[in-house]
């Protein structure tokens, strides 16, 4: 699977340098584009805005989000774990650069997921270490846990 992702991540990488165009550019068309609306597993969509974040840098990352409006896009779209991932990962970033929140999204903030939404990984350290929720959802990023996203690292992804 690692391997796989490596391959997709490259041919992306490829696909945005020939074209000129960010790998988040990219990624929004093939979102914006589906003819029938399939989604990529969540696991999959985080593991690549990861990837973009460590590949751009979190300024331009921010600065290619803002533009795209991809967030409006997916929430729109009613793709609401992908738009809260987004939402967050922006308010995030300016956390950690500290950049004012954009206003743009205070309508969105004020929503989130019903669920708890754990990504495949802490589920299996949950089986696997034997860790409880609640120490899961401690360690977990402010920003996501706003949206019932339970997160808890971005930046080392392999």
């Amino acid at each position: 699977m690692k391997n796989l992702l490596t391959k997709k991540s490259i041919k992306c990488y490829r696909l945005s340098k020939q074209n000129n165009v960010t790998q988040l550019t990219l990624t929004s068309f093939a979102l914006n584009n589906q003819k029938d609306n399939t989604r990529i597993s969540f696991d999959v969509f985080k593991s690549n805005i990861c990837h973009l974040v460590k590949d751009k840098g979190d300024i331009d990352f921010m600065i290619d989000l803002l533009q795209n409006d991809d967030i409006r896009i997916l929430y729109e779209k009613k793709w609401y774990p992908e738009a809260f991932y987004l939402l967050a990962m922006l308010d995030y970033l300016s956390r950690e650069n500290n950049i004012p929140l954009c206003t743009k999204y205070d309508y969105i903030r004020k929503q989130k997921l019903e669920k708890p939404l754990y990504p495949s990984s802490l589920k299996i350290m949950n089986k696997v270490l034997n860790i409880n929720s609640d120490e899961i959802i401690n360690k977990a990023i402010p920003e996501f846990l706003h949206f019932n996203i339970i997160e808890s690292e971005i930046r080392n992804i392999y």
